[in-house]
């Protein structure tokens, strides 16, 4: 028995093709949205990837780019089968390429769906490679003459800059590096060969940070030196001033300056993925309806619209056994094409 069974006369159908063909052009621009949120979540992630411990979560954007290229193509297809839907020699034409047609779609459109899992199954993976990457940078932020580091303080600085942040969780992060190149500190001067001398590895640490992370709102010119020194400073405290540096560490904002991206992808995605299921279970019926439609001449008859030909039991027990089938026949080549290898062998020793 089929699978929820509609009947179609002529105007019916041809509401159906008219309504089709207007959906698949809104979902081909929904493909076009999920191409686009890919290639932006792509640009983001690449822009910061000097602060990323792990390139795991570049796996949502390069399946949104994919994924969407493959949807804009699909809704093109369906978009010409309603075309061809009101000329019977025509739609003729696409008999023989509906099942590879819908097998193809189906799991692009599944795909649709895992893109959604993962925008929020690898966030937990995205802040942890957030974390490392970040102590990593402000490690290497000095290392401005080292190859492979030399845009590391540049990266640090911008960033800082735009989010509006300090170190990894705080500023106190630069009290525990050396964030000043060696080669710009005078060893002549004894303070200098007295720090170094006294820390275990012989690094140079300061009270201080660095310029990116003064805060431009502070009605007072930036303390970024002897910053715990309240002696230093007139008129300062350092435990209660909250205007002179950034407050906010770098992993928190751009956490969640990436969770509020992944956060908007995931519903977003899901709305296409039923925009794109609708394309399809409608073209099902557009196919089957007109399976009914013999001969020009008869175009106006009532036809009978399907999703599944038989019901979902026993659609999955045909398919089973045509897997077997297909399997079986491979099986049986693979096993007579060794046996002619092996005769073949066996002449030759014997020549």
């Amino acid at each position: 028995m089929a699978l929820l069974k509609i009947k179609f006369p002529f105007q019916r159908r041809v509401r159906l093709a008219q309504g089709l063909w207007l959906l698949s052009w809104a979902a081909m621009f929904s493909g076009l949205l999920v191409f686009s949120m890919g290639v932006f979540l792509k640009t983001e992630l690449l822009r910061r990837s000097e602060v990323m411990h792990t390139t795991d979560i570049h796996v949502v954007p390069n399946l949104l780019i994919v994924v969407g290229l493959a949807s804009m193509g699909i809704n093109l297809c369906a978009g010409r089968i309603c075309q061809d839907s009101m000329d019977v020699a025509r739609f003729a034409r696409w008999k023989n390429h509906f099942i590879p047609f819908f097998t193809v779609s189906l799991l692009v459109t599944s795909m649709l769906l895992v893109a959604m899992v993962l925008s929020y199954a690898l966030q937990p993976n995205l802040e942890e490679s957030l974390k490392i990457g970040l102590k990593n940078g402000i490690r290497f932020y000095k290392d401005t003459d080292t190859p492979g580091r030399c845009f590391q303080k540049q990266t640090i600085d911008r960033l800082q800059l735009e989010f509006k942040c300090c170190g990894n969780n705080n500023f106190r992060d630069w009290f525990e590096v050396q964030w000043i190149n060696s080669r710009y500190l005078d060893f002549s001067n004894p303070e200098v060969r007295d720090r170094v001398r006294s820390n275990v590895d012989g690094r140079y640490l300061m009270d201080a940070v660095p310029f990116s992370c003064c805060n431009p709102g502070s009605p007072r010119p930036c303390i970024q030196d002897n910053i715990r020194d309240n002696s230093a400073h007139i008129n300062y405290d350092y435990q209660s001033e909250t205007l002179n540096l950034f407050s906010q560490g770098c992993r928190q904002a751009l956490v969640s300056y990436y969770m509020g991206l992944l956060n908007n992808i995931g519903p977003a995605v899901l709305s296409v993925f039923m925009a794109q299921m609708s394309v399809l279970l409608s073209l099902r019926y557009l196919q089957t309806a007109m399976s009914g439609v013999k001969d020009q001449e008869n175009m106006e008859v009532e036809t009978t619209g399907y999703l599944l030909e038989k019901g979902v039991k026993e659609t999955f027990e045909e398919m089973k056994e045509n897997l077997k089938k297909i399997l079986s026949l491979n099986g049986g080549q693979v096993a007579d094409e060794a046996a002619e290898a092996t005769e073949g062998d066996a002449k030759a020793s014997a020549s």
